[in-house]
């Protein structure tokens, strides 16, 4: 039973990281299908899976295919009941639907002030408060996370789940940016920077090349970091 996932670029697809994931932390067979997000092929890649516009995107080994990473997380939870993508407890499990619902919905000022980006570090880059003002609420629900479920461990939920698929690529954004948060969240992102699926994404988009190179700023840059 192997599907087909479809992504874009590694180097900054976001939501890309988080369809791999799925996949790749609760070991669900898998074929990677490159998609041209960057190359302007999109659309054309994209048409065999109509309706689907976006990644990722995914098809089951009966044809079905799921276009939105919300979906497919539902999909995957529903035939693999057995494979953690959500958490088992009760409490912990309702913690981690609000977490993946609200990142899903939201938190646009860090998305779009903050494009994903793996292969580099910003140097004083100073975020607007509407980026502030998202990084307070994304503590705000990791905490609270953490209290509900009583998570000890690197996770928020416990055992690694579906919240921390949705929120991979936001400790991925507070280490490129430099992003200022409290040592709890710091110790969630390094977490994140140190987890060997990460790591495999990180050499994986390290074979891809850009010029010009998206997403410039007009500060100093070193490489991406191995903790913040």
């Amino acid at each position: 039973m192997t599907y087909d996932l479809f992504i874009g670029d590694r180097t900054f697809s976001s939501w890309s990281l988080r369809g791999w994931l799925m996949f790749e932390k609760f070991a669900i067979p898998h074929r990677v299908r490159m998609i041209g997000l960057y190359s302007g092929t999109m659309a054309a890649d994209l048409a065999p899976l109509a309706p689907a516009r976006t990644v990722p995107a995914m098809r089951t080994p009966e044809g079905d295919v799921l276009t939105d990473s919300l979906s497919m997380a539902e999909t995957l939870a529903e035939r693999h009941p057995g494979s953690g993508l959500w958490p088992a407890d009760r409490a912990a499990r309702a913690a981690a639907r609000n977490l993946v619902t609200e990142m899903h919905s939201g938190f646009t000022a860090l998305r779009s002030n903050c494009p994903n980006d793996i292969s580099r570090q910003w140097i004083g880059y100073e975020p607007p408060a509407a980026v502030l003002a998202d990084l307070q609420r994304i503590e705000t629900l990791w905490s609270y996370a953490r209290n509900i479920a009583g998570s000890s461990g690197p996770w928020l939920c416990g055992d690694y789940s579906l919240a921390d698929v949705f929120y991979a690529p936001v400790a991925c954004r507070i280490a490129t940016y430099g992003l200022p948060v409290g040592a709890a969240a710091r110790t969630y992102v390094n977490a994140h920077l140190s987890d060997p699926a990460f790591l495999n994404w990180k050499v994986e988009a390290g074979s891809e090349s850009y010029d010009p190179h998206p997403y410039q700023l007009p500060l100093e840059q070193r490489a991406f970091p191995a903790a913040i």
